[in-house]
């Protein structure tokens, strides 16, 4: 059992490691933004801070609220608070391109970033250690906005995220559109193509897992 609860965080690494790829690809499209990481460049254009790290700081502050909020976290939900805004910094550090300025090349470029995106996350879900930070609070604040459909809430969340990130002088352009509408639309075309659906699996919180590894020692015992 632990050995298979460490191939999950192994998976859940490399999940988050292809997830970034895609992030990245959506920056270096140069088009604008998605709301989460304008509002990330944003605070690294107004602090010694680099994007990695100003995400990174988002996603612990999230975990927090979620925390409050009593949403169910598990490991996945913390390695990816602590590692996917590190991910994206390296491979934005890595990348040598010089920068791109054609708007169709980025529109391209930014799509297959989805891909990679939807790929990352399958592979993240797979391991069933909850889900990142950002999905908790949303399903925290739908369950206090019970009287709002889930979709409207999340429009809400992006919008006030957005404008943050738009006032602190983060990127915001053709791609802010695209990412907001068009990286769900995407992700539910590569599931559709692998057959995969994230609603059927059954996740486990911290708790869960931990419990899961104490049996097994006594086990073993």
């Amino acid at each position: 059992m632990i050995k298979k609860i460490l191939l999950e965080w192994i998976k859940i690494v490399a999940g988050l490691l292809v997830f970034a790829l895609g992030v990245h690809m959506t920056i270096y499209a140069n088009i604008g933004l998605a709301p989460w990481d304008c509002l990330g460049m944003g605070i690294a254009k107004h602090t010694p801070l680099n994007y990695g790290i100003s995400m990174t700081i988002i996603a612990i502050t999230i975990l927090i609220i979620d925390i409050l909020l009593k949403e169910r976290i598990g490991f996945g939900t913390i390695i990816d608070a602590f590692l996917t805004g590190n991910f994206i910094q390296a491979f934005n550090t890595l990348n040598k391109l010089p920068e791109n300025k054609n708007v169709w090349l980025g529109i391209i470029i930014m799509l297959v970033g989805f891909i990679f995106m939807a790929l990352g996350m399958w592979i993240y879900m797979s391991s069933q250690q909850c889900c990142g930070p950002r999905d908790a609070l949303l399903v925290g604040l739908g369950k206090r906005m019970s009287k709002i459909p889930i979709g409207i809430v999340e429009v809400i969340l992006w919008a006030v995220v957005l404008l943050i990130g738009y006032l602190l002088g983060g990127p915001v352009g053709i791609g802010t559109l695209i990412s907001t509408f068009g990286a769900g639309l995407v992700m539910q075309l590569v599931y559709n193509i692998i057959k995969f659906e994230p609603r059927k699996l059954k996740h486990r919180d911290v708790f869960t897992v931990v419990k899961e590894m104490k049996n097994r020692k006594e086990t073993e015992q």
